[in-house]
């Protein structure tokens, strides 16, 4: 139950061709649908999650920040390729899901790595210190630019910046609601920052991604 704007045959195709996820993730995502209903469109799923882990193994991560938590499932993907010292720093403002989440990292051999912090994320990332070296962004849409500068101080000279959504299932094409034109906002706000280049992938939901200029 993930949004996309491939089709399904191909995306079916896409995760036939693509690691498979432990059964424990499985079973996050069935848990997921059952107790949030149509919300569940929120998670990554398979392709993008496993995609999000390559990142951080790529990128050698030692610290990622990840802006939005849902039910944990992003989080478990990416801090299964940290190092045993490697620290995931997750924010979530909806105590349930957070009490979910909580429920599947107590039996996950990577939720030693991750801290959970509740509250408003702008909140949370006024409080921390850089540098990380992945960030992902997949919050509330209003504040994607709030986020991504608020975020970018913090990421490491060689990290990655990732955001989702940003194709809002092709509504950037005519938008008409708020989420839609903050959207547009975020992707022209981004194209337009001379201090970074980008690339926005057809991956998904859409999947920009984010590094300082050289």
């Amino acid at each position: 139950m993930t949004m996309t704007i491939v089709p399904e045959e191909l995306e079916e195709y896409a995760l036939a061709h693509t690691t498979p996820l432990p059964p424990l993730l499985d079973e996050l995502i069935d848990a997921t649908e059952q107790r949030t209903g149509e919300a569940a469109g929120m998670l990554c799923g398979q392709v993008e999650g496993t995609f999000l882990q390559m990142l951080a193994g790529l990128s050698h991560a030692k610290r990622v920040l990840e802006i939005g938590m849902f039910t944990g499932f992003s989080a478990q993907m990416m801090a299964a390729a940290l190092p045993d010292d490697g620290k995931l720093i997750t924010c979530e403002i909806d105590p349930e899901r957070i009490a979910m989440a909580k429920e599947f990292f107590a039996r996950s051999p990577y939720g030693r790595k991750i801290e959970v912090r509740e509250g408003p994320a702008l909140d949370t990332l006024a409080s921390l210190d850089g540098p990380f070296d992945l960030i992902f962004i997949d919050a509330d849409k209003s504040n994607y630019v709030n986020y991504y500068e608020a975020a970018l101080p913090l990421l490491s000279r060689d990290g990655v910046l990732v955001a989702d959504n940003v194709l809002w299932s092709g509504r950037v094409l005519d938008p008409q609601e708020r989420d839609d034109h903050a959207i547009v906002a975020f992707n022209d706000h981004v194209q337009r920052d001379p201090r970074v280049t980008n690339v926005l992938l057809s991956l998904r939901d859409g999947v920009m991604l984010v590094r300082w200029a050289r």
